[in-house]
């Protein structure tokens, strides 16, 4: 059906000279059908000056033409709801620009900031039904990828459980089980906990948990990481421990990776982070990869080490190349993680897109499905990359 024209009043362009038409003689309930065509302009002459006249004598049709007139103004084209995805953060960053934060946000605290706020517009943005979306997490164990299903409720209530090993860590409040660190563990009670399955309530505790994360490590300061730093105050895992500013990336990365989960299950939109954001989330996954290496080997899942040598010394490294949007250079130890890495003990080269290396460090592609360009020693290559999967957990 053709849009409706829009009113010749409006074009700017000058009104017909309706007197010079002779008016079409008409009866009454044939003027009072043609007020819609007046109103969009689409008479002929002479029944448009017909209409004109019958206006001035009529009160009745007189105040049906002006409603049909206002309604006319309300006529446009379709278009888009859709805001532009990245409006918020031009928003922002012109606002800091000008004023900057009283008491800013720590360096390595942003991503996390900037992840969790991204989550939560998406979660605001899907309706009741869809928090009970089916979403199935998946992580890498051992030599194969395994899952668990759950909802978009059920994920969220998830990373309210996680991200309490941080808050603990904080002083804060721990939602979750805090006799429990493995994340894996805490999700589990998190999940046995509850009374009913989680429904959309499961929101507003999350929120609010970040939002006091982030007020307590920006009033605690030092965004450097020297030792007297709050960036080095230790966030256990349970069998392994980070510093609070890696432990923030970690928990940004999830977030991220989650989100993704969501979108996926409710059709929605959802982009990478920032460059300078992935950037942090690959170079915390590229130096974890000696110890993930060092632990399936321990574990009979990787090639036993070949040169085995003194803490700080170079030894065998493997060249990680990262390419796209936040991606860079790394060079992994390959036979201890007290190993210097070195470029002149380079064995192997292999280059991934960013986010494709994020999607096997979250488990959710397998080691031989990573589009991975590789040179040099082979089973190196195929240790790493198994490393990189076995970074995961749910």
């Amino acid at each position: 059906m053709p849009t409706p024209r829009s009113s010749i009043e409006d074009t700017g362009r000058p009104l017909p000279d309706v007197t010079a038409a002779e008016p079409a003689v008409l009866e009454h309930h044939v003027l009072k059908s043609l007020l819609g065509a007046w109103a969009l302009a689409a008479c002929s002459p002479e029944e448009a000056a017909a209409v004109e006249i019958h206006l001035g004598g009529c009160g009745t049709c007189a105040e049906e033409a002006l409603r049909l007139r206002d309604a006319v103004g309300l006529l446009h084209a379709e278009e888009s709801l859709d805001l532009d995805p990245m409006l918020r953060s031009r928003v922002l960053e012109g606002c800091l620009t000008r004023r900057p934060a009283r008491i800013p946000v720590p360096g390595w605290a942003t991503s996390y900031d900037t992840e969790t706020a991204r989550l939560d517009a998406l979660l605001q943005d899907i309706g009741d039904g869809e928090w009970h979306a089916p979403v199935r997490l998946r992580w890498y164990e051992g030599a194969e990828q395994v899952g668990k299903k759950t909802t978009v409720a059920g994920v969220i209530a998830h990373l309210t459980s996680v991200d309490g090993l941080v808050a603990r860590a904080l002083g804060l409040e721990d939602p979750g089980a805090p006799a429990l660190l493995d994340p894996t563990a805490r999700t589990r009670a998190y999940w046995r906990a509850s009374y009913f399955p989680p429904t959309r309530a499961v929101r507003a505790p999350w929120r609010e948990q970040s939002h006091s994360v982030i007020r307590t490590v920006s009033f605690a300061g030092s965004d450097g990481g020297g030792a007297g730093g709050s960036g080095q105050l230790p966030v256990s895992y349970g069998n392994f421990e980070l510093a609070l500013r890696d432990a923030m990336v970690d928990r940004a990365f999830e977030c991220w990776i989650h989100a993704g989960d969501i979108a996926d299950a409710v059709d929605y939109p959802y982009e990478a982070p920032a460059p300078r954001h992935l950037n942090r989330m690959i170079d915390l996954a590229a130096r974890m990869l000696p110890g993930s290496l060092a632990e399936r080997r321990r574990h009979g899942l990787a090639a036993p080490a070949r040169e085995l040598v003194g803490a700080g010394r170079p030894g065998r490294s493997l060249r990680l190349e990262v390419e796209g949007a936040g991606g860079g250079e790394w060079l992994i130890a390959l036979d201890s993680p007290a190993a210097s890495a070195s470029g002149g003990r380079e064995v192997a080269h292999v280059a991934l897109d960013g986010v494709e290396f994020c999607r096997l460090a979250a488990g959710h592609i397998l080691p031989e499905e990573a589009a991975a360009g590789q040179v040099g020693d082979r089973e190196a290559i195929r240790d790493v990359l198994s490393a990189t999967a076995g970074l995961s957990r749910l």
